[in-house]
């Protein structure tokens, strides 16, 4: 991204608790990025063509949207929030995190890491249910996108839904920006590049998948938060696609592709600050096409299994009538890995009894595979599903063979 850098001066600080060399005044330089409003952009022929695909297969993935496929929407929504966690360090594969829900439904407690990979499904349902949707977006959106993230966090006190005051740095040492491996902008220079970066959210002259890859990295480039950019400039990427219309339903895993080559993604964040835009536009078209056909292929992976449920469950002695819980149940299942009777109610609108009958013909029919012999706060497993997720999470193409 077109700039410049702004020399400063970390003073010396005889109070600091750190070792006497951080403590010393040193020199460094910030970087500012050039407004994505004068950003003069000329998209190569192959370069737009990419985009242009990319865009087609997302609104491939959507065309098959139907409000009884809401649950598979779930589904994706819930893959590209633990990917993109993945990005940060935040190691949670889908099977522990399903567990990790089930037991806070139940009332129990899960570690900090896990509390903060369901924070992230928190704030991308947040903001492609009501940021997305805001008439002008604006600062306000992105605050409470990014409060919602790190409410969970350790000092959310401090930085949930604040931008960032003092200067932060990427690499380096933990006590100065001098020897960073990449300055952010200055603070007193961030509210004039988040003021432009809403602007080109709201702006529409642009191809849709170029605007989300402009808008992302730009977010990534000035660091506007202490802490959770990553998570939240990838956040942003959905509210572009879905405000333009491209993705009115699923969500492309665009970071379970970016997490899979973790480190070509850094390199093109790294080439897009050091000017090299038209690259990175193109990566991220490539990453966000190949997104959109891998979800279009698990999406029929997962009606598939939904299918062969169905098959089990009507195969037995005596099948359900057709207006019984158990088929709602089956609906339900793909947007609850593991599931539990009191979510089974709520997700059906069923009745418990009835809810607690289902489940015992979907565990008979080996549908539902029970997480424990208790008595008490039970959960089952719906089958194959989250093994099926697991593939999905590593960017592996899906069999779709009969089971």
């Amino acid at each position: 991204m077109p700039g410049h850098d702004v020399s400063r001066v970390w003073q010396h600080d005889p109070t600091r608790n750190a070792p006497a060399k951080y403590r010393r005044a040193c020199k460094y330089d910030a970087f500012v990025p050039l407004k994505l409003d004068d950003l003069s952009l000329s998209l190569e022929a192959t370069v737009a063509g990419v985009a242009s695909e990319a865009e087609a297969a997302i609104r491939q993935l959507n065309e098959a949207a139907d409000p009884a496929l809401a649950p598979l929407a779930r589904l994706l929504l819930r893959t590209e929030s633990i990917a993109s966690s993945k990005i940060e360090g935040l190691q949670t594969g889908v099977r522990e995190l399903a567990r990790a829900e089930a037991r806070l439904e139940a009332g129990g407690k899960a570690g900090p890491t896990l509390m903060e990979v369901l924070a992230n499904i928190d704030a991308m349902e947040l903001a492609l249910t009501e940021a997305a949707g805001a008439k002008r977006f604006g600062l306000d959106e992105i605050l409470r996108v990014h409060a919602r993230l790190m409410e969970r966090a350790s000092n959310a006190a401090r930085i949930a839904g604040q931008v960032r005051t003092s200067q932060s740095w990427i690499g380096g040492n933990d006590y100065n920006p001098c020897g960073a491996d990449f300055v952010p902008p200055p603070p007193e220079n961030v509210a004039d590049l988040l003021d432009d970066l809403c602007e080109a959210i709201n702006d529409d002259r642009l191809p849709p998948v170029v605007q989300a890859a402009l808008v992302q990295a730009q977010f990534e480039t000035m660091h506007p938060f202490a802490d959770g950019n990553g998570r939240a400039g990838r956040a942003l990427i959905h509210v572009v696609l879905r405000r333009r219309a491209v993705a009115l339903s699923y969500v492309p895993p665009i970071s379970v592709v970016l997490a899979a080559h973790r480190d070509r993604y850094v390199a093109g964040l790294i080439g897009f600050r050091e000017a090299s835009v038209i690259p990175w536009v193109e990566q991220f078209a490539v990453a966000s096409r190949r997104a959109a056909r891998l979800a279009e292929r698990y999406l029929k992976g997962v009606e598939k299994l939904r299918n062969d449920w169905r098959t089990m469950l009507s195969s037995g002695p005596t099948p359900p009538r057709s207006d019984a819980t158990a088929w709602a149940v089956i609906e339900v299942l793909p947007g609850h890995p593991i599931i539990t009777a009191p979510v089974a109610a709520a997700a059906t609108g069923r009745s418990k009894p009835g809810v607690y009958d289902a489940i015992r013909q979907l565990e008979v029919a080996g549908v539902l595979e029970p997480l424990s012999a208790s008595k008490r706060n039970r959960s089952w497993e719906a089958v194959g599903l989250l093994d099926l997720l697991e593939r999905l999470e590593a960017g592996e193409l899906p069999s779709i063979a009969s089971r």
